[in-house]
């Protein structure tokens, strides 16, 4: 009977401990509502504590009779909570002034900046909203070291160079990859018509939460074969919990052409010509007096059969001193252009759905004639949690574009090349009819602005849902599936009159196309800390993608009215054809993030890429990575040194890869070929089983620091990139039946220095910041196939060339010596031996030199 009795006291006695203990719970985020991954929550005095977990999360059990916790984490101000009598406890942090703590996305997931080894930067969505641009590329123009941006052409719409760290590549593709949501976005032109447009300009970037941009290997390797060029992270908005939040933003603004070239008016022009017919009439009797009375006679003979001629030709009449017509064609090929822009957006939800929503219309005209862009776009983002175990969302947006496109920058009816015709040439005869050769000069190009019509339209449709559900403690299952459909129209009509319409009463075309992008990807992802100190982030996954698309094309000539202006109406179909083609990858990923105490940093990531582009013996490849820091500013001794609030190093170094090239160089190809009359195949393209990536290993050294508690905070960053295995048409001996085969040759350099400063000049209610930034990349071609130069221009006086020794591009020509006296015809300099600096007039016999070095350089 003791021994149950004693039984009976143990038991009581254990469960009254058990109910004493008691545990805590909550979220800790940031003021803005975001949660804090990996934040210290710990008992006062005590060594007993947690960390948060993906989510924000914490959980802990107290002891004693500790009723405070101690909430820290870098970048933010330590807080101190109070232990009431709820077990729920949620906690605000406060973030110091710097951009130290902000949380960064990285490639599936996300990180606080200050524990960061790797070289990602960031642009918020606040920093770019509503600017004046169509596309997400040009609104990030000056704001990030090395990442340089350019229109290709500066049309409304038109496609944008983006360069990260400069080109790795020759023949492949140097834009980055591009990820909206975790979901990669096919961005290569589409259209047909005039110039490239950019798929890009489909986003409406006032949907925008946050950009980053991976740099350096160890941010950009868990991407593996696509990383090379960098990649460019795209965040759109979140719901979030609280009172329904409505935002209307409308805009409108102005464009105008500047610095306009001074061209001869009719005047000057008159005064040229007749100069000019006075000159070769010098010339004239000089080398042939026999042929001349005297010199007046040769004048004359100019004046009136070569200058008479020529006025007479382009304003109408003869007596050239009565000038009645001063046309300037440089305004007329320039307007005065206006942009107008309307979002409206609303933002909120519960603790357990939240949504974003917004609608969009943006108008932009072009400065050139006949140019514009209009987008319309809608937006839907939902998050549910349906337990604390499981929660999943979807995000969806569909756009509409229509661009009105003019031609090509080199093409004879592109509004630019109106500076070339007369001044004495009205635009109209008096019935209001445009003149045309041989009245004008050249073509006049305003005829394709009445006469002729490039229309592109573009559907697109992005949407992506996810799920994440909590297996064990801090163990995340994670499943991702998105589609990118893009639908684009690409219609064309060219008038009898107009340059590509003349000669056969009307040309017209019909584009269309559809690009169908899958991706889906599933990923566990654990974290943890040990002993409060040791804090562990650990993903490992796999993807696969799939895109194909499929293209249609048929054009039509002799239309029977300029008026009918759809393929139905041509009397003669000229081309018809369409194509299917495909690409797929197969990833498997894995990243460790490791730091002790926030002080020190180590990152360690992998990718294995599997693509149908490449040769079956290489068809695989693996692209690691590694990054280490040390923030020395937690160290004991700089730690409360007062100026230096914060310093840390890092170091990374990398492989990354370039897939971005045809579907199909490895395959031996085969094309239709037709003879009497009966179908069949030829030989097109010989293989290349062995065909693999292009590799770029990448490192990089760098510093972060903060002044005046962070006040003032930059980075620096020295960086050397080397690619090798570069993607060429490589010659291979005439006896194979081909010329060339694509082979993997040659090796590529890129290196530079990045520096930002970012400064909190004034904080509180008015708040007064800037930020600067400078790069420097220096290209150079290592090397090609022996004695091997590319070359990009044929006969023109000036070629692109790719060559060792220098940078990609550079332009290649003749080198100039100045004017002959004699003459007044072109020198140039011309190799001879035993004569130094030896000149000719003929230009076959010049020695072509390296003349411009194209080399990257940006400032803010």
């Amino acid at each position: 009977m003791k021994k149950v009795l004693f039984l009976l006291m143990m038991l009581l006695s254990f469960a009254g401990s058990v109910i004493a203990q008691r545990t805590i719970s909550g979220k800790v985020s940031s003021e803005e509502g975001d949660p804090l991954i990996g934040a210290t929550v710990q008992l006062k005095n005590t060594t007993v504590g947690t960390v948060t977990d993906i989510d924000g999360n914490y959980s802990l059990a107290l002891q004693g009779d500790a009723n405070t916790l101690v909430v820290s984490y870098t970048g933010y101000t330590t807080t101190e909570v109070t232990i009431g009598a709820s077990n729920v406890i949620d906690i605000t942090l406060q973030a110091s002034v710097s951009q130290l703590s902000e949380v960064i996305v990285v490639g599936y997931g996300t990180q606080i900046k200050s524990t960061l080894s790797g070289n990602i930067s960031k642009v918020s969505g606040e920093d770019i909203q509503s600017l004046p641009v169509p596309s997400i590329e040009q609104a990030l123009q000056g704001r990030s070291a090395g990442v340089f941006i350019e229109s290709s052409n500066g049309k409304p719409g038109g496609a944008v160079r983006v360069r990260v760290r400069g080109s790795s590549s020759i023949t492949a593709s140097n834009q980055p990859l591009f990820i909206v949501d975790g979901m990669p976005l096919t961005t290569a032109p589409q259209n047909l018509s005039g110039a490239n447009l950019n798929p890009l300009a489909d986003l409406n970037f006032n949907d925008v939460e946050s950009i980053e941009i991976l740099k350096d290997a160890s941010a950009a390797a868990i991407y593996g074969s696509r990383a090379a060029n960098g990649v460019v992270l795209i965040t759109t908005k979140k719901g979030k919990a609280g009172k329904t939040v409505i935002d209307l933003n409308v805009q409108t603004g102005f464009s105008e052409p500047t610095n306009k070239r001074e061209f001869l008016n009719a005047q000057e022009y008159v005064d040229y010509f007749t100069q000019s017919a006075i000159g070769g009439a010098k010339y004239d009797y000089l080398n042939f007096p026999d042929d001349w009375t005297d010199e007046q006679e040769a004048i004359d003979w100019y004046l009136l059969n070569r200058a008479t001629n020529r006025f007479r030709r382009y304003s109408g009449h003869s007596d050239y001193t009565k000038l009645e017509t001063n046309t300037d064609w440089q305004d007329l090929a320039f307007q005065d252009a206006q942009s107008s822009q309307a979002t409206l957006s609303a933002r909120g939800g519960t603790d357990k759905t939240k949504f974003f929503a917004s609608a969009s219309w943006s108008n932009q005209e072009g400065i050139l004639i006949g140019n514009g862009f209009e987008r319309m776009s809608g937006r839907l983002n939902l998050d549910q949690a349906v337990s604390d175990r499981f929660n999943f969302g979807f995000n969806m947006s569909l756009a509409r574009t229509f661009t009105d496109q003019v031609s090509t920058d080199n093409a004879f009816s592109t509004p630019m090349q109106l500076v070339a015709l007369s001044p004495l040439t009205p635009p109209r005869d008096l019935d209001g009819v445009l003149y045309n050769t041989p009245t004008t000069t050249y073509y006049n190009g305003l005829i394709d602005l009445d006469e002729a019509q490039r229309d592109v339209t573009s559907f697109r449709t992005l949407a992506n849902a996810y799920g994440r559900f909590e297996i064990l403690k801090n163990l995340y299952l994670n499943g991702d599936i998105g589609i990118d459909v893009y639908n684009l129209k690409d219609n064309a009509f060219f008038g009898r009159r107009t340059d590509g319409g003349n000669g056969t009463n009307g040309y017209g075309s019909a584009f269309y196309t559809q690009v169908q992008n899958y991706t889906s990807k599933l990923y566990l992802n654990y974290t943890t800390a040990l002993s409060n100190v040791h804090n562990l982030d650990i993903i490992g996954g796999t993807e696969f993608q799939k895109s194909a698309t499929d293209v249609a094309r048929v054009e039509g000539q002799e239309f029977p009215l300029d008026d009918l202006k759809t393929i139905a109406s041509a009397a003669e179909i000229a081309l018809g054809t369409s194509t299917i083609t495909e690409f797929s990858f197969l990833s498997y990923f894995a990243r460790i993030n490791y730091n002790f105490n926030r002080k020190y940093l180590l990152t360690v990531s992998g990718r294995v890429d599997g693509s149908s582009r490449f040769g079956e013996n290489n068809r695989f490849g693996f692209f690691p990575a590694a990054s280490a820091g040390w923030v020395l500013s937690e160290e004991d001794f700089l730690k409360g040194g007062g100026t230096l609030s914060f310093l840390k190093l890092r170091a990374s170094y990398g492989l990354t890869g370039n897939a971005e090239i045809g579907n199909f160089p490895q395959l031996g190809l085969y094309g239709a070929a037709g003879y009497n009359g009966q179908s069949g195949l030829q030989p097109t393209q010989i293989p290349n089983p062995d065909l693999a990536w292009e590799k770029t290993s990448q490192l990089d050294i760098g510093v972060d620091f903060g002044l005046f508690n962070d006040r003032l905070n930059g980075e620096i960053d020295y960086y050397v990139k080397n690619t090798t295995d570069l993607l060429l048409d490589v010659p291979v001996p005439g006896t194979s039946g081909f010329a060339t085969q694509t082979q993997n040759l040659g090796e590529i350099e890129n290196k530079g220095i990045e520096v930002v400063l970012n400064s909190n000049n004034l904080v509180g209610d008015f708040k007064w910041s800037t930020s600067l930034n400078f790069a420097r990349n220096v290209n150079e071609v290592k090397a090609l196939a022996p004695g091997q130069t590319l070359i990009d221009g044929g006969s023109s006086r000036f070629m692109n060339v790719v060559q060792v020794g220098q940078p990609i591009g550079v332009f290649y020509g003749a080198e100039y010596a100045g004017v002959d006296p004699a003459n007044g015809d072109a020198l140039w300099y011309i190799n001879k031996p035993g004569q130094e600096r030896a000149t000719t007039n003929d230009y076959t016999e010049a020695q072509f030199v390296v003349v411009i070095l194209i080399q990257i350089l940006s400032a803010v």
